[in-house]
């Protein structure tokens, strides 16, 4: 029989002279309003006692409630039809980003952009997802075989940097989702800068349209990496075990949350992205 355990980030504590409280994931502090033996038979229950002891009737029902809190459990495994990730770009940010990928049971494998446009293509696929992470701005272009990728149901995550700030985009795993093309649309419509801005991707990714002057000192360090490629592993195992959809007591749900990391001080800000709907056509009737 297997013992209860607490869930990640909640914890037990007690203060002198008062009764015992649960700290949440969330760093609120809960009050345990029940008896003595009802609490310390919790306690023995989470790691006291043997784990075949049968459970109080008090500790029993408190240990129900933690359940239904969701207080208990350690979070689920990895799926195993969601483990086969292609992961492609610069290095220095991949390297990280599979390192966390296979801690958390995954199994990210190295791709190219042939490998993608395969995907897009095929009836069948060997991946559940492809993530791709650009330590540069997104060259035009680059990313449009992997917008195809969601209506296969293959989800798609990425990430660019642009400057002292890496962009980390929302996942897109089914039709519907804010896809590259979308948060492009939607950052150019929000600033009276646009033409710079349009300008400044074509020209630091080294295609006509813009130029661009930029200094030879190495931007992304290791801690930068590491926080970039985390944020996105992170919405990658919320993805496969479908808690990236907005049922989370997160304020934006991951497939509406366009991220900002600022390298200077690695603070991150969330803004909420929607995808840009179809534009009905229009036809010119001459008399």
């Amino acid at each position: 029989m297997s013992r209860p355990q607490l869930a990640p980030g909640v914890e037990i504590v007690t203060a002198p002279g008062r009764p015992p409280a649960v700290r949440t994931p969330g760093g609120e502090f809960v009050r345990l309003n029940a008896p003595r033996e009802a609490v310390a038979g919790l306690l023995d229950l989470l790691g006291g006692g043997p784990a075949d002891r049968p459970a109080e009737p008090q500790a029993a029902r408190l240990l129900d409630a933690f359940a239904e809190a969701g207080y208990l459990d350690a979070p689920p495994p990895w799926p195993p039809e969601r483990a086969d990730i292609l992961v492609l770009g610069d290095d220095r940010l991949t390297a990280p980003l599979t390192g966390f990928l296979s801690a958390a049971g995954a199994r990210p494998r190295p791709g190219t952009p042939k490998d993608v446009a395969a995907l897009a293509d095929a009836r069948t696929s060997d991946a559940a997802a492809v993530v791709w992470c650009l330590d540069r701005p997104v060259p035009p272009g680059l990313w449009e075989d992997a917008d195809r990728l969601p209506a296969r149901g293959i989800a798609w995550a990425r990430c660019h940097r642009e400057g002292l700030q890496v962009w980390i985009e929302p996942i897109a795993a089914s039709p519907g989702d804010v896809l590259s093309a979308h948060v492009a649309a939607r950052r150019l419509a929000a600033t009276p800068a646009h033409r710079e801005l349009a300008a400044y991707w074509a020209g630091a990714a080294g295609a006509s349209g813009g130029t661009v002057v930029s200094g030879p000192h190495p931007v992304t360090g290791p801690a930068a990496a590491a926080t970039a490629a985390a944020l996105l592993a992170a919405d990658l195992a919320d993805w496969a075990v479908g808690a990236c959809d907005g049922r989370t007591k997160a304020p934006l749900p991951a497939r509406r949350r366009l991220r900002r990391l600022d390298l200077r001080d690695l603070t991150v800000t969330d803004h909420c992205v929607l995808p840009v709907p179809r534009v009905a056509p229009i036809t010119e009737h001459r008399a």
